[in-house]
């Protein structure tokens, strides 16, 4: 390959960031099925992959508002279930965004249950706080678990898409 040649370069870079996207699902640092579908974006607007470039952006646009969607309604569904509340979230959300530069790579999560099991804790008392923080990780796993395969869903149609076009 020949880097020189554009389309190999627009290629090459669309590819680093729809997989580093798929990363960012798991690595919370980077913004996961957004980098992903935005290198599909880079490959249909600076590509040299013909008229079909467009088919393959608009199927990757729809799964990834798809994913993005279901992302917040599936596990919000489940939290109402369970009756956790959003202030509950709002504290595991902030006390993770302070756990993550505190303690590097695990402060995310670890921020997250002490946010959410403190509220509980205040709320419910301390028998039934950890089945509710339970539930919340539960949750929030659930989501990740969808962005991931949003993300891997837009990887495999970017490349059917190098292949067909």
């Amino acid at each position: 390959m020949d880097l020189t040649d554009t389309g190999a370069a627009v290629n090459v870079i669309a590819g680093i960031a729809i997989v580093l996207g798929v990363l960012g699902v798991v690595i919370p640092v980077l913004p996961g099925l957004l980098l992903s579908w935005a290198g599909v974006l880079f490959w249909a607007l600076l590509g040299d992959a013909g008229a079909g470039r467009w088919a393959v952006l608009a199927v990757a646009t729809l799964v990834a508002g798809l994913g993005a969607l279901i992302k917040y309604l599936i596990p919000g569904k489940r939290l109402k279930a369970a009756g956790v509340p959003n202030s509950a979230l709002l504290a595991g959300g902030l006390l993770g965004l302070v756990g993550f530069f505190v303690v590097p790579v695990v402060g995310l999560i670890l921020g997250f249950v002490l946010g959410v099991f403190l509220v509980e804790r205040a709320r419910l008392g301390p028998g039934q706080a950890w089945p509710s923080t339970k539930e919340a990780l539960g949750a929030a796993g659930m989501a990740m678990l969808i962005e991931f395969t949003a993300a891997l869903a837009v990887l495999v149609i970017w490349v059917f898409g190098l292949i067909v076009t």
